[in-house]
């Protein structure tokens, strides 16, 4: 695949009001195919500071010290889908806040292509707390889920986040498959 433009976006929280940020997170985020042409995320169901909500959200998490991005999102898909993956290209960086928590946070997001799935490996507040599940979608579906759960403030930050990354993910698997 050749590399694709990326796209960069930065975003505010027009949620929350915005007191002061504490602190920057780098975080690695993946849209996540497989041949088939399904879409694979995560489905949480939160009952905390942001209120209560159930989220779709890209797979991922935060990077590790000492960590490289590419080792990152790997780590975060086998850990969070069970996925054995191969990244096709970088999509991008988006900057967003958290006002809530005072958290600044940088997303680089991957398109991936599953090669295989194995067990989950699941911190204990991600199922505890949690209860993260994958979800399994068509493109349209995926976009469908995000709109649907724009009813809470969170489900607004993260369909403002997420769904640009998700079309842009479309256009580049898209523009692949013509090539064919």
């Amino acid at each position: 695949m050749t590399h694709p433009e990326e796209l960069h976006l930065s975003l505010t929280d027009t949620e929350w009001p915005l007191t002061y940020t504490s602190h920057d997170r780098t975080i690695v985020r993946a849209i996540v195919v497989d041949d088939d042409h399904n879409f694979y995320f995560v489905r949480a169901e939160r009952d905390d500071d942001f209120g209560r909500a159930t989220i779709i959200e890209t797979s991922g998490g935060g990077v590790e010290a000492e960590e490289d991005l590419d080792t990152a999102i790997k780590r975060e898909l086998s850990e969070e889908l069970g996925a054995d993956v191969v990244i096709l290209c970088k999509l991008g960086v988006v900057s967003d806040f958290y006002n809530l928590i005072h958290r600044h946070n940088i997303n680089h997001y991957y398109l991936c292509r599953v090669k295989s799935f194995g067990a989950k490996h699941l911190m204990p507040d991600e199922i505890e707390q949690f209860h993260l599940s994958t979800l399994k979608l068509s493109y349209d579906e995926a976009v469908a889920e995000y709109e649907l759960r724009t009813e809470t403030p969170l489900g607004r930050l993260l369909a403002q986040r997420e769904l640009p990354i998700l079309r842009h993910a479309k256009q580049i698997l898209d523009q692949a498959n013509n090539r064919r």
